[in-house]
């Protein structure tokens, strides 16, 4: 499910913004706390975000940019601003896409998906967990410059558990992946790979990241 965060200060809109976006299937969270916005994007996991321009403390623009420092995610904006001159600023400073005010739901939805379904088709898309980047290609988990390797096993439990995270994943669902991916691993096996999986995220930083649910299996939190 992709997430998306919400950056707007009228409480309804940001309200009804969540509603549409999670009753189309969406994860959808939003800032309340416009003090420390720029900080909440850096730390969030969104894979897209919907930025208004006009906003308390800084403006979008210029959270805009900041953020285009460090990350190339998905930025779509959102304002009131109807002057051709706000539409080309904002995508000179890196927007992916610029949504009037009043919009229509279903616009937005149309352009909200097509601007995931282009990053897609890129191959540019990042798999994070938290403020770690995922790369299955490399077999890697990398956060603050630091890299840490997984091996083949743990990054076929990890990526299960990422998928579903939040949710039970269950011995079994881990052991038939695994023999899905032709490799062979018995029970012993693979609380062993979970503990070192565990070991390899507490070095990263996470502590008790995998939660083990007696009986039940386990939790990425």
């Amino acid at each position: 499910m992709k997430k998306i965060l919400i950056i707007e200060d009228d409480n309804v809109l940001s309200e009804e913004l969540c509603t549409l976006l999670r009753n189309s299937g969406y994860e959808a969270s939003r800032v309340t706390d416009f003090e420390t916005t720029a900080d909440q994007m850096r730390a969030s996991d969104a894979d897209l975000f919907l930025l208004d321009i006009n906003l308390p403390f800084t403006s979008g623009e210029t959270l805009l940019q900041e953020f285009r420092k460090t990350s190339d995610k998905p930025v779509i904006m959102l304002t009131s601003r109807t002057t051709e001159i706000d539409e080309v600023l904002s995508m000179s400073y890196g927007a992916d896409d610029y949504i009037t005010k009043p919009y229509n739901p279903t616009i937005l939805l149309l352009r909200v998906s097509a601007v995931l379904k282009r990053l897609e088709r890129s191959g540019s898309a990042k798999v994070m967990y938290h403020d770690a980047e995922v790369s299955g290609v490399k077999g890697t988990l990398t956060r603050n410059g630091n890299e840490m390797i997984l091996t083949k096993n743990e990054m076929i439990i990890f990526q299960l558990l990422l998928d579903r995270r939040g949710e039970i994943v269950t011995r079994d669902d881990l052991m038939t992946t695994l023999w899905d991916n032709n490799e062979f691993v018995n029970d012993n096996a693979l609380s062993v790979n979970v503990s070192r999986l565990r070991g390899k995220l507490a070095e990263l930083g996470f502590e008790d990241a995998i939660e083990t649910r007696k009986k039940q299996g386990y939790v990425l939190r």
